[in-house]
């Protein structure tokens, strides 16, 4: 093996469908570059209580290669949710605890010269396993790069946050001041997930550099205030994303390849898609205003629709019958113009020609796939740092409309009049807004290409790994 050959790269993500399957991409993205300069390991973290983790992850197993290897760490019990505020306390205490396998696991590989060790926003503790083995750590990052300059600005922030009278605040990855009611809930209530923020944005700063799933073309202006601070150096190297979606994995192919068979059926962007992600599900009752304003919009439907969880901190089910949560007579009257569904492997819905708009909890990685498509969103953020997504995607960039900003999960209720309005605003549509979402979608294809911006961004990572010693 010649030296080129022997830089290595770890990676590891919070077992989260939201952030492992980006980390995966990422590290795809590296070996397929540089196939004869580097190679990588994903150190994946067992999570058998959560069966969509669990299936995705042995399909990774399967797939190692010489170039990429997918590594399952022992398997950890994870501390008792009934313990923890918030979902962020709980994960981040569990992935605390894998240091040590995750130690051992760099440690025994003695074949290559390692380079780097990438984590994720949550997964900022392991850097210490880099810090205590000499080797250079780095955050990938998997939200919009103006989330990040609120994360790093965290520690001076704090003490406005705390204030009662804030009623917006100034943040430099964003144009506008942004309201406090869209302002990350977590951070906001002071909480356990609070503190354990804190201690994630510190160690962000530490970092010797900070990837992010974004491109500059999509967010010039926070990329750009970033880099005009003291703080690592920014690698914006996206849209960094699952092309062929999670078909490939799904347990259930033949319930996928049915919707699949139903979406051909219908015309060219005729489909209002609505689905609020892997973590994302809403209280009966809003799950009915839902149902009026789809039936009253009067356009084709595809709705993933799922169960809240059953225990604090659990993650949504899939319903036995639908029946039991919409109002009565709605799967009947709608047959012709609609379809409920569990589940759904979002990428490959939103590439398919007849989709025609997509609400949204905007995730950013739900964000970054709609944009690809070049499929417009009606915001509708749920939870974490998607009401500060939703903000800046209507208020800075244009290029959503607004079902609301500001709901939160338990809290409020969407009425069927809002849902109408904004299914109707969407599908019907400004033509100005519907060619800046396509012309997103050629930049960001664009940014990938030779001598696009994030092609650019990921060759001088490279070259930086590989001058590490």
């Amino acid at each position: 093996m010649t030296s080129s050959q022997q830089n290595h790269v770890f990676l590891i993500a919070t077992p989260a469908i939201g952030l492992l399957t980006p980390t995966v991409e990422f590290a795809r993205r590296l070996v397929d570059r540089y196939p004869d300069r580097l190679s990588a390991t994903v150190l994946l973290i067992p999570a058998p209580q959560w069966p969509t983790i669990h299936s995705y992850t042995q399909s990774l197993l399967a797939t190692s290669s010489h170039n990429l290897r997918f590594l399952l760490l022992p398997t950890m019990h994870p501390p008792s949710p009934d313990h923890f505020h918030s979902y962020v306390a709980h994960i981040s205490s569990f992935i605390d605890q894998h240091k040590p396998n995750v130690r051992n696991a760099i440690s025994n590989d003695s074949k290559r010269r390692v380079v780097g060790l990438f984590v994720d926003l949550f997964c900022s503790s392991i850097a210490d396993v880099a810090d205590e083995l000499g080797i250079p750590s780095y955050l990938f990052f998997t939200s919009p790069a103006s989330f990040l300059s609120f994360a790093l600005d965290l520690p001076i922030l704090d003490s406005q946050l705390a204030s009662e009278s804030l009623t917006e605040l100034s943040i430099r990855g964003f144009y506008n001041s942004v309201p406090r009611r869209v302002l990350h809930r977590v951070v906001m209530e002071r909480g356990d997930g609070h503190s354990w923020y804190l201690q994630h944005a510190r160690k962000y700063a530490q970092m010797k550099g900070i990837v992010v799933n974004t491109l500059q073309e999509l967010e010039p202006f926070a990329l750009d205030s970033l880099s005009r601070s003291a703080t690592p150096r920014i690698y914006p190297v996206g849209p960094i994303l699952n092309l062929n979606g999670s078909a490939q994995w799904h347990a259930d192919r033949a319930r996928h390849e049915s919707i699949i068979r139903w979406l051909d059926n219908q015309p060219t962007s005729s489909v209002v898609f609505l689905c609020f992600g892997s973590l994302g599900s809403l209280s009966g009752p809003q799950v009915r205003e839902i149902a009026i304003g789809l039936e009253r919009a009067g356009f084709r439907f595809l709705w993933s629709l799922r169960e809240p969880p059953k225990t604090n901190l659990g993650t949504p089910a899939e319903f036995s019958d639908f029946d039991e949560i919409l109002p009565n007579g709605f799967l009947e009257r709608t047959a012709k113009m609609g379809l409920v569904c569990g589940w759904v492997s979002q990428m490959t819905i939103l590439s398919h020609q007849a989709i025609g708009g997509f609400v949204s909890h905007c995730g950013w990685n739900s964000t970054l796939e709609s944009l690809w498509c070049g499929v417009g969103i009606a915001t509708w953020p749920i939870y974490a740092e998607q009401h500060m997504n939703a903000f800046q995607m209507v208020k800075e960039l244009g290029l959503s409309v607004e079902i609301r900003l500001d709901y939160w999960d338990g809290t409020d209720l969407v009425s069927a009049e809002e849902v109408e309005t904004g299914i109707k605003t969407l599908m019907e549509g400004d033509d100005m807004l519907r060619a800046k979402v396509k012309g997103m979608r050629e930049k960001c294809r664009m940014a990938l290409t030779e001598n696009g911006s994030s092609y650019e961004s990921l060759g001088a990572l490279v070259e930086e790994l590989i001058a590490n010693n």
